[in-house]
């Protein structure tokens, strides 16, 4: 069985901005968002709608902002409950901690 590829688009605006989760064959997607201060992008929300959910959207969300912040040099400040578990699960991420 083969499984559907998971498009992520960035959306920036200035001072916040989110990750969409866009899934094949579905009208829901899934959004992290974030506000941007003193170059630290504070990650506020991961939403994925309860059809998706169990498809690891949440963590490729996740995983695309540790990308970013890696590439671009920003911080990041955990305020979502599942980014503060993702960041716990990685230890090898803390340097990215604001």
């Amino acid at each position: 069985m083969k499984t559907a590829e998971i498009e992520i688009e960035r959306r920036d605006r200035v001072t916040h901005g989110e990750y969409i989760a866009h899934v094949p064959d579905s009208q829901g997607t899934g959004k992290l968002t974030w506000t941007m201060r003193d170059n630290v992008r504070h990650a506020e929300h991961t939403l994925v709608p309860e059809e998706l959910r169990g498809k690891g959207i949440a963590g490729q969300l996740v995983e695309m902002l540790v990308g970013d912040a890696k590439r671009e040099g920003f911080k990041i400040a955990p305020d979502c409950s599942y980014v503060a578990a993702a960041f716990k699960r990685n230890p090898d991420w803390s340097e990215l901690l604001a």
